[in-house]
């Protein structure tokens, strides 16, 4: 059997920059991508903390340590600069794999710089 589970999540980070003429995704800062384990384009899944939008895109790399957030395309219209979201991404285990599993958590400060992770 397999099973869905998070993979990894950056908590509460702070959206940047908002640019409706792009063609899509989400821009995130290379750092956090390495240290939550999101590949470029892959699938994340957003969650607005402010007003409770949800959606799903893809991850593009922006440049390591900027703290740059940028939610792109339509997307942008669901969130403000500033607001708070949580980037998750989910993978599909094997149960031999879910025994001892645990995500990858990132968490930040308010200019996007990692304070902890687990």
């Amino acid at each position: 059997m397999q099973r869905f589970l998070l993979k990894s999540k950056i908590h509460r980070v702070r959206i940047t920059d908002a640019n409706l003429e792009y063609e899509g995704s989400i821009s995130i800062d290379k750092g956090l991508m390495d240290e939550a384990y999101i590949l470029p384009y892959e699938k994340v899944s957003v969650w607005d903390v402010n007003n409770g939008s949800r959606f799903d895109t893809y991850a593009i790399v922006a440049p390591k340590n900027s703290g740059d957030i940028i939610v792109n395309g339509a997307a942008s219209r669901l969130v403000q600069i500033n607001d708070l979201i949580i980037i998750a991404t989910f993978a599909l285990y094997n149960d031999e794999e879910v025994s001892g599993f645990t995500p990858k958590l990132v968490y930040v400060t308010d200019k996007n710089k990692i304070i902890k992770k687990s």
